[in-house]
């Protein structure tokens, strides 16, 4: 008898250049806002403030960069990562025009890889996701690879395709939101007297901040998201899993880093790319989470002289604080409290 309920989707079920138009569109309202508020802590006054936001020329508070890519995200789930055993990284990743509360967003997908692993019971699957809003204009464009368990371990797998990659967005392809104007920028408003001038590349920040991940909140945000992961809500099924509990959704950990990232990166008031990014082990309920940034890269934007591109590494670490920058090693093994290796590009206001 045909079941009339989703399974998701296995290793097997996905096929290369497959195109998966995801359900439901997600209406972004002024209480989803405040819920990612206070799940993260993030003072950024673009987002906390529509007079801070106008000022700069934007028509109200644009919704935040990281809600954005988690609602698009969090559509993806129920067909690409329903079944998976872990979230492995991002690639490619550009933010499109702002979204604003009262925005509806909906997400479609293109298969370009796959790869079984040699287990034979799991398998890599590259997605390129789209989010765009009820206008159909992008808000989001980004790459990100899931392992994702077969349902039938003998089940045939085709040739392996792993897409090219770039290492970053070129500064280039860098989108800056129509009608900003930095000129009267406030810094003391802002909370921070440093601009893009101030950084150099090489320079390394440790945030200071942190926070102890509750049960409550990881599983808060997945709801917030929609993301239905199995892995994040089903203590049933987990307790017989490779952890023996349930792991943090890794978006809950690129939102913390974010928001910690305010002390020592005030007037980054927005993400403009995410160039590529992992998540290096996973974290539970109990975990206390830190983080550090390093300048990779500092760019002028043609035609701009108000603003500029920086290119960031943010490493979030748990039960570890980043006095001494914790990260990898001459070999590339990472230091045992590493849970995030996140590479992103940001706006920040230039000097005069």
């Amino acid at each position: 008898m045909a079941t009339k309920t989703n399974p998701g989707n296995f290793f097997e079920d996905f096929t290369l250049g497959q195109t998966i138009v995801h359900a439901t569109p997600r209406t972004v309202t002024e209480g989803d806002v405040s819920v990612y508020s206070a799940l993260y802590g993030t003072r950024f006054a673009v987002q906390s403030s529509r007079a801070f936001a106008e000022s700069i020329g934007y028509p109200q508070t644009p919704v935040d960069d990281l809600l954005v890519f988690h609602v698009v995200f969090g559509k993806t789930v129920p067909d690409v990562s329903l079944n998976a055993v872990a979230n492995l990284g991002y690639a490619a990743g550009r933010f499109g025009v702002p979204v604003y509360p009262g925005d509806s967003l909906h997400t479609v997908s293109e298969v370009i890889g796959l790869k079984e692993n040699s287990n034979g019971k799991t398998g890599t699957v590259y997605v390129r996701s789209i989010g765009a809003n009820q206008r159909g204009e992008t808000v989001l464009d980004y790459v990100r690879w899931v392992m994702v368990r077969k349902g039938d371990p003998d089940a045939p797998s085709a040739d392996p395709v792993v897409p090219e990659l770039p290492d970053a967005v070129v500064m280039e392809d860098i989108a800056v939101p129509d009608g900003l104007d930095l000129s009267g920028y406030d810094a003391k408003l802002a909370g921070s007297p440093y601009f893009w001038d101030d950084y150099a590349a090489g320079e390394k920040i440790d945030h200071v901040d942190a926070m102890t991940v509750e049960e409550a909140d990881h599983m808060t945000a997945a709801r917030l998201y929609q993301n239905t992961a199995k892995v994040h809500f089903n203590q049933h099924t987990e307790k017989d899993g490779h952890f023996g509990r349930r792991i943090v959704y890794g978006g809950h950990v690129i939102s913390l880093a974010r928001a910690f990232s305010f002390n020592g990166l005030a007037n980054a008031f927005k993400v403009a790319a995410i160039n590529g990014g992992r998540h290096v082990a996973p974290i539970f309920a109990g975990d206390t989470v830190y983080a550090w940034s390093e300048v990779l890269e500092k760019a002028e934007l043609s035609g701009r002289t108000d603003l500029g591109a920086l290119r960031l590494r943010m490493i979030a670490t748990k039960d570890q604080a980043c006095t001494d920058f914790p990260g990898q090693d001459a070999d590339g093994a990472y230091d045992p409290s590493v849970v995030l290796d996140f590479d992103f590009t940001v706006l920040m206001p230039r000097r005069g």
